[in-house]
């Protein structure tokens, strides 16, 4: 019920227009026959500045985002990383599947839907989650959220692939400055890279399949609004990570974690999987493209200063240079990819 009575405050007066997984990349508005939904952090109509809720809400999400970065690298101490996003996956589409429920709202996908829902959520859900556990269990957690934060421009690039979207010169500029950004974070430890490649290359994986994933999500029109079409990317994805973990992580072979780190896995599961997903969906419509911006552009800044203060990451003049990159490779994007579209 605490879970209802928080998304029914926000959602009063407005409806669910928005997609998490899209929260990266961004969107201009299209007159269309269909119902469109803009992506989070975007909208290309810069409305007046409203209440200081909704900012309010903005940071809470950036804020609650970022964290997760170290909440993960923490919970990696106890917890293989496919157990962490098996777990956590289930629950979150169990937890949110069963709010949808009470709100009377339909699960079911048109029969066209299905094989695409599989693929999106392969690759948005699973591949990010599951390469970004990964990645992290393999270089430092500051690092790997500076690498994660190239998606917004590689979703750019492959919009002017797939989805047939003009090379303008600023997707063109921000796809330059977040390559840069990943060179310039590769030169702090060039020998080290070299020998030890696998963490920085499936951290960009990770960056890669949202990407590709975002512009699956974008090029067709689905059935299912946007939370209830989560509820399916979150089923396929642990239906495929279960077996992976009795494959390569065997409950039985692990122990039982800790108080500390499952209070952790129950942040990581409701906070940013859930509560800031609900929050940004149904105020996301509330809000200008410069507010929702906010919440973008503070993950990988949370992410990093919390790593550097909880985690003990060196903070090097090379993850600066990097991360201000990368920022503003963000910034560039947040008026370019078209939104997802969903029927009514």
């Amino acid at each position: 019920m605490w879970l209802e009575g928080i998304f029914a405050k926000l959602d009063r007066n407005c409806r669910f227009v928005s997609v998490c997984w899209t929260g990266l990349a961004s969107a201009r508005t299209e007159r269309s026959d269909v119902e469109t939904t803009r992506c989070p952090a975007t909208d290309d109509v810069l409305k007046p500045q409203i209440s200081g809720a909704p900012i309010l809400t903005v940071l809470l999400i950036g804020l609650l985002w970022g964290l997760n970065w170290p909440a993960v690298k923490f919970m990696l101490t106890e917890i293989p990383p496919l157990t962490i996003r098996a777990v956590a996956l289930s629950l979150a589409g169990i937890l949110l599947g069963t709010f949808l429920k009470m709100r009377g709202e339909s699960l079911r996908p048109a029969p066209a839907d299905r094989l695409p829902i599989a693929i999106t959520g392969l690759l948005v859900i699973f591949g990010f989650n599951v390469c970004a556990a990964l990645g992290q269990s393999l270089t430092d957690t500051s690092r790997a959220a500076i690498i994660a934060f190239t998606m917004p421009a590689l979703t750019a690039a492959f919009a002017v692939m797939f989805l047939g979207e003009r090379l303008s010169g600023r997707t063109l500029t921000a796809l330059v400055l977040g390559m840069a950004g990943l060179g310039v974070l590769a030169l702090e430890d060039f020998a080290g890279l070299i020998a030890q490649p696998a963490g920085p290359v499936v951290m960009f994986l990770a960056a890669l399949s949202w990407a590709l994933g975002t512009v699956a999500l974008k090029a067709r029109t689905w059935s299912l609004p946007p939370l209830a079409l989560s509820v399916w990317f979150f089923a396929v994805s642990s239906a495929v990570c279960w077996p992976l973990v009795l494959i390569f992580e065997p409950p039985w072979q692990q122990s039982w974690p800790s108080p500390p780190v499952l209070w952790t896995l129950a942040y990581h599961t409701l906070g940013p999987m859930i509560v800031c997903y609900g929050l940004w969906t149904t105020m996301v419509g509330k809000v200008s493209a410069t507010i929702a911006a906010i919440a973008t552009l503070m993950v990988p800044v949370v992410g990093v200063a919390s790593a550097v203060i909880l985690l003990g990451d060196e903070l090097t003049w090379h993850k600066v240079v990097a991360l201000a990159m990368v920022l503003a490779s963000i910034a560039m994007t947040q008026f370019f990819i078209k939104p997802a579209r969903y029927t009514k």
